[in-house]
This record gives C-alpha cells, sequence and structure tokens, in this order.
C-alpha cells in the first residue's frame, strides 16, 4: 500500500455520470510513529501494514473544502482518511439510490485493500448518518464485512421534522439567488410529502417484502436498534437549532441500555457541526482520545 498526499480518485468501473466521487489521504512518508507531543499523544499507528483508517461522511449540502478540515485531525496524527459527502438529491428526494452508494463505497474500501485495517466513522448529521447506514447495510450483508472497531456521530442522529428540515434546505440552499422563504417552503413541503409516500411504501411492503430485505430511511430509528456493538462517541450541543440535543441524548441512552460503550460530549453554544470551529482543543481531544481506546481495544483483541 503506498503512502504519500492527497488521492482524489472515482470508481470508474460505474458509468461517468453515477461515478462516486471521493478523497483519499494517506499519512506521510515522514510521519513518526513515536511522535508524542501535546497534539499527537493519544492516537498511535501500531501497524504499519495496517494503519487505522478514519471515514468521514458529510452533512448534507457539505463541501469538501470543509470536511477536510475535520480529516486533518486524522492525518496529522497518522492515520489514513478517506472523505465522501452523499449528494443532496440523494439524501432529499432520491433516496433509492443511497443504497448503490454505500455498496459502492464497500466496494471502494475492498478495492484498496482496507477490508483488514481498524475502520472508524465519522459522521456528521443526519445525512452522514443516512449514509453510514447503507454502508453497514452493505456489511452486514458481505461475506467479509470490514472491521469497524469505533463509530463517532457529531450533531446527530435526529428525528425528523419539519422545522428542522426547512432549516436544513435554507442553510444548503440559502446562498442561491433564487432560494428564498417560499421556495425553501415549498421544497420543504414536497420533500415532506415525498418521506410520506415513501413511509406507506415502506409499510406495505414490510409485509410483502422478501425475507433479509431491511427499510433504511430513518437513521434515527433504523441507527438505534442496529446490531452492532462498537463503542460510540456522540459531539452535540443545546445550541443546535437543526436537530435538538434531547435526540440524540434518549438515542445515546438506548444505546447504552442494550450494552453499547457510549460516551457523550455536550458542547456549549456552539451551533450544529460547528463544535470545532468554537471549541478545537476539547473538540480534537475527545475524538483523540476516544479512537486511542478504540484502537488499544481492537489491538488487545486481535494481538493477544
Amino acid at each position: 500500500m503506498s503512502s504519500g498526499g492527497a488521492a482524489y480518485s472515482r470508481v470508474d468501473d460505474y458509468p461517468m455520470d453515477d461515478s462516486l466521487e471521493y478523497f483519499i489521504k494517506f499519512p506521510s512518508p515522514n510521519f513518526k510513529t513515536d511522535t508524542q507531543d501535546a497534539e499527537s499523544d493519544y492516537v498511535f499507528v501500531c501497524n504499519e501494514t495496517n494503519v487505522p483508517i478514519v471515514l468521514l461522511l458529510g452533512w448534507a449540502g457539505c463541501q469538501d473544502r470543509y470536511l477536510m478540515k475535520y480529516s486533518k485531525i486524522y492525518e496529522d496524527r497518522g492515520l489514513i482518511t478517506i472523505r465522501y459527502t452523499a449528494p443532496v438529491e440523494n439524501l432529499f428526494w432520491k433516496r433509492s439510490g443511497m443504497d448503490q452508494i454505500g455498496e459502492k463505497i464497500l466496494k471502494l474500501i475492498y478495492d484498496m485493500n482496507f477490508d483488514s485495517h481498524p475502520l472508524i466513522f465519522h459522521v456528521f448529521s443526519n445525512g452522514g448518518a443516512f449514509l453510514y447506514q447503507h454502508i453497514a447495510l452493505s456489511n452486514r450483508k458481505s461475506k467479509n464485512p470490514v472491521q469497524i472497531c469505533g463509530m463517532i456521530f457529531d450533531s446527530a442522529p435526529g428525528d425528523r421534522r419539519i422545522l428542522g428540515l426547512s432549516r436544513a434546505i435554507t442553510a444548503i440552499f440559502g446562498k442561491e439567488r433564487y432560494c428564498n422563504s417560499l421556495f425553501s417552503a415549498l421544497l420543504t413541503i414536497s420533500i415532506i410529502f415525498l418521506w410520506t409516500l415513501e413511509d406507506v411504501f415502506n409499510y406495505v411492503w414490510n409485509f410483502i417484502r422478501p425475507s433479509g430485505y431491511e427499510v433504511q430511511t430513518n437513521p434515527s430509528h433504523n441507527l438505534k436498534f442496529e446490531s452492532n456493538a462498537w463503542p460510540q462517541l456522540f459531539l452535540y450541543s443545546r445550541e443546535d437549532r437543526l436537530i435538538p440535543y434531547t435526540d440524540i441524548e434518549k438515542f445515546a441512552s438506548y444505546r447504552r441500555k442494550v450494552g453499547v460503550d457510549v460516551r457523550m460530549v455536550c458542547f456549549e453554544r456552539s451551533e450544529h457541526v460547528k463544535h470545532y470551529i468554537r471549541h478545537p482543543q476539547q473538540y480534537v481531544y475527545s475524538v483523540c482520545k476516544f479512537i486511542n481506546d478504540c484502537l488499544t481495544t481492537h489491538y488487545n483483541k486481535y494481538h493477544d
């Protein structure tokens, strides 16, 4: 496996207009795993041929230049990162395409020979959580599942609400000239209508669906009952106007009750997916401490 700078790639065995665009960053060849300064003493790369991977899944409408700031936290500490954000249309009105995207990302992991590496997911908002659940679905169906050893939820997951959806649409399209209050309202109503039809279809399909079929439309519900048991870290704020902190705390509480190692960090006065911007030191400490604990458990389990 080569190492070096950033790699921008796409899966070429799919049609060009349906390809998967992603960014991969490998540790620098000069990276020293024994470096321990104030910011790098929580994550250690114990095996150069089996370097841990952090897969970052962006929020709806996230530009890669924003996601890059988060991936650098891990790249600076010797980890491989993969960045990807699902297209807005697939998150809102072409959601049937999410199954294929989940399969493509899992295929990417296999194609890069990453399936034997310890993998940590860092997902942002419901957009990232929604994408993750489709990757997890593909992984459950795989004959050779990838090793997931930890999960970071940043400002997620939350229940579906009209007000939250309206605010999300305004945040995504607000900079466009054509986007105004009327446009946001009409688009919100249209999406709610589509989601309602989807729920009705899934309710009916539930009685006639083939064995093994899993409906994946609501991350707050589906991920709550996910069968995995790897540790989960929740990063959230009481000032979040898109996803109420009560949704995240209820979700995390349920996961803890079913035996999952749950950790929670509630930031003061930070907005949705902006905890790192407002509290950089606490944020970096929290994610690095969590990943270090996950990797320690992983290596102890497989190398005892």
